[in-house]
């Protein structure tokens, strides 16, 4: 399925095209400049490297070339401690530690995520809580609709992006709207500019839609990426640039907006040793000129 022209068309009206230079504005990069490559903050998301510790993700991303990464709750503490967890109910002791880690390897954590988020007040702020002191600059969440006041007040309390991830289509969960672009447009166009889309690619994809019309339709409402290349639409991940996701064009499209959140390589294949092949995405990225 490819996205409705009327939605694309609908997307680049002078009116939103003026909004979304407003919306551009407002979003001061929060992530410091010399993490950047090639213009954006890319560099591995941690799940790329889920059978590993937090601690040699982070070692793994500074062997791929990245400057920064985005971290998953629940990832191993470390080597030593493969029961205990890193994520936002971490001990100070474990934050510091990870703190000390990321800052030995030369590697910045930008990007929290996929991360639950609620209405439930006290739950939500923990999260934002533990985002402010290691200093993340967007979480990426796929909440329900109703936590949306929750999560916009934290957005202005804490100055963080939330970025509604999508997982792909669910035929047998019509009650999971995240994976369609369109609706998550309609629930955050209202909102905070800081809340909107973290666009993972190869998931819509894989739900039959093309990526960089999802992109066009939701605008500079993409705060934050998880950008896959596939061999083919439903097929394995593979480096930006070789297969059929169109990342040359996202890339693009991000420059476009001036996109300040994290673009994360989430590198969902060959597990165990998939470092060169992460390598190859964030020196394409490098190597990208708008």
């Amino acid at each position: 399925m490819i996205l409705p022209r009327r939605s694309f068309l609908k997307t680049i009206s002078a009116a939103t095209a003026a909004s979304l230079t407003q919306i551009d504005r407002i979003l001061a990069a929060a992530i410091p400049k010399e993490v950047l490559q090639g213009g954006f903050a890319i560099g591995p998301q941690a799940w790329s490297f889920r059978l590993f510790d937090v601690k040699t993700a982070i070692s793994k991303a500074a062997e791929a070339g990245a400057k920064c990464i985005e971290l998953f709750p629940g990832q191993a503490f470390s080597a030593e401690e493969k029961d205990r967890k890193f994520d936002h109910n971490s001990t100070p002791e474990m934050i510091a530690a990870v703190q000390a880690h990321l800052k030995e390897k030369g590697v910045k954590a930008v990007a929290y995520g996929v991360v639950g988020l609620s209405k439930e007040m006290q739950a939500t702020r923990k999260v934002f809580e533990f985002c402010k002191k290691m200093e993340i600059a967007v979480i990426n969440s796929e909440p329900p609709a109703e936590a949306l006041d929750t999560i916009e007040a934290c957005v202005k309390e804490f100055d963080i992006k939330v970025g509604f991830h999508n997982h792909p289509r669910r035929d047998n969960d019509p009650n999971y709207k995240h994976w369609d672009p369109e609706w998550v447009s309609s629930v955050t166009k209202d909102r905070d500019p800081r809340i909107g889309a973290c666009a993972d690619t190869g998931h819509w994809m894989r739900s039959g839609i093309d990526p960089l019309d999802a992109c066009k339709l939701l605008g500079s409402r993409v705060l934050s990426a998880h950008l896959k290349d596939r061999k083919d639409w439903k097929g394995p991940d593979v480096p930006y640039g070789t297969g059929t996701g169109k990342v040359k064009e996202v890339l693009e499209f991000f420059a476009s907006i001036g996109l300040s959140g994290s673009v994360s390589v989430e590198y969902e294949t060959k597990w165990e040793e998939n470092v060169a092949d992460i390598r190859q995405c964030v020196d394409f990225v490098r190597a990208f000129k708008a």
